[in-house]
């Protein structure tokens, strides 16, 4: 049987890109029938369908007897089983893969986030503690253990893993940036005697290291110096948001050029009845199945959906997103004018908005978020689609979201510049690099949607 033509694959990979996910799937299907023994296809249609929120597991293992040296396909297929509650068969289809490659990386990851987000946190990274010490030479395997160790702040197994690492490859520079990281975020005695020993080290680790312990340490000129420079870089919206804190205990007017949260945040009532909002809750509702949070999220209290839900083909979603998207052009087409170097005013607004990640927070009783950014994102958001009665959520703030708390491992006492209440039907729009955290609230239920809008082109 002859093969696609080139220029199918074009044509589906654009409408990816767009997010036309349902004209790829309806162009897939065609495709895949036509050449069904072509392995890229079959993977590019269950893909596709995994992304709408189908069913995709017999998609994926089909692609999978096309190729079944793909790994990809496998840890793919292991994320639809996950997703269609098979979850011990998603296990054996990556213990299946991890004795065929035991350096396999996404293996690893995708199985430490299935026994995390089910509960299992003492075990959740054994199938790197066993790999690590069947290729002891291997320094990337030693690394991907300490960083699930250290994403869970297990401070002293980080420390442990990175010792027995360097019995068997010496003290590589990625060990003793490790090691500083360690000190600097567990508060240990010798966090400034590491910055200083690891100084002729860059990168985003080390100097994100050297940031936090400094702003840790009250000296915000020096956290301005490390991060400055680094905002003109690749990583720069790692960066901005400590600047942010710097120039507020500096009292450098720079911090309010950067965050003007009396216009960059901004509040739209999407006009949705009760019942349609109770109808999105209730498919929201169905896709909280773990059991935990994700391990390098900021929920604490409840749990996040995996996959973007805003790309999923639902009726319900579809609606919303289109409404979402319609308020968030008025927010672009009422911001100020374009100012070169600035995160948010600096890019261009007569780009299509893409969303570049979507996902639901559920939250229960003192559940929240703890501060953080969205170094992906040009724009986020925080859409509330049910909510605690007043009586339930508390004493004012008590579940509202924050702008501008730094993060409290940090020490610092700046305040919030401020809150917007949750309201069923509301959308809070604000720049990805402004600080943002829920404040914990007594009982109920706080169900919300959350996206980034991609970053357009400066």
């Amino acid at each position: 049987m002859a093969d696609p033509p080139p220029e199918l694959r074009g044509r589906v990979a654009a409408l990816r890109h767009q997010q036309h996910y349902v004209e790829a799937d309806a162009l897939l299907t065609e495709a895949t029938g036509n050449f069904p023994a072509n392995a890229p296809l079959a993977f590019m249609h269950a893909q596709t369908r995994y992304e709408l929120g189908d069913r995709a597991a017999d998609l994926f293992e089909h692609a999978l007897q096309l190729d079944p040296a793909n790994l990809h396909i496998a840890r793919n297929l292991a994320l639809a089983l996950i997703s269609e509650d098979r979850r011990d068969e998603a296990r054996a289809q990556l213990h299946a893969g991890l004795a065929r490659d035991p350096g396999w990386m996404d293996g690893h990851k995708a199985l430490a986030t299935l026994e995390w987000t089910g509960g299992n946190r003492a075990h959740f990274s054994a199938s790197l503690a066993t790999a690590c010490r069947a290729q002891p030479s291997n320094p990337a395997l030693w690394l991907a253990w300490f960083r699930n160790l250290a994403q869970a702040r297990d401070w002293p197994g980080a420390l442990a893993v990175l010792a027995e690492a360097e019995r068997h490859t010496g003290a590589t520079p990625a060990i003793l940036v490790s090691r500083l990281l360690v000190a600097v975020e567990s508060g240990a005695s010798d966090a400034a005697a590491q910055i200083e020993a690891t100084a002729q080290f860059r990168g985003d680790v080390s100097s994100l290291c050297r940031i936090r312990h400094a702003l840790r340490e009250g000296d915000p000129d020096r956290a301005e110096a490390e991060a400055l420079p680094l905002t003109a870089g690749p990583s720069a919206m790692l960066y901005w948001p400590y600047l942010s804190l710097a120039w507020r205990l500096k009292g450098d007017n720079r911090a309010h050029w950067l965050d003007r949260p009396e216009s960059l945040i901004r509040s739209y009532d999407c006009g949705w009845s009760a019942a349609e909002l109770a109808e999105l809750a209730e498919v929201l509702r169905g896709l909280h199945t773990a059991a935990e949070p994700y391990l390098e999220q900021s929920v604490r209290g409840g749990t996040q959906t995996d996959r973007s839900v805003l790309l999923r083909r639902e009726p319900v979603l579809q609606r919303i997103k289109a409404r979402m998207l319609e308020l968030i052009r008025d927010y672009v087409d009422g911001l100020p004018p374009t100012e070169p170097g600035h995160p948010l005013l600096g890019a261009r607004r007569d780009e299509p908005l893409l969303i570049e990640g979507s996902w639901s927070v559920r939250l229960a009783q003192q559940g929240y978020n703890v501060p953080h950014t969205h170094a992906m994102g040009w724009l986020s958001t925080a859409f509330y689609v049910a909510l605690p009665g007043p009586e339930e959520l508390g004493t004012p703030p008590a579940g509202h979201i924050a702008f501008g708390q730094p993060p409290a491992e940090l020490g610092l006492t700046l305040e919030p510049y401020r809150t917007i209440a949750p309201v069923p039907g509301r959308l809070a729009v604000f720049p990805s690099t402004m600080w943002h955290a829920t404040v914990p609230f007594d009982h109920g239920e706080r169900l919300v949607i959350a996206f980034d809008i991609r970053r357009p082109a400066p």
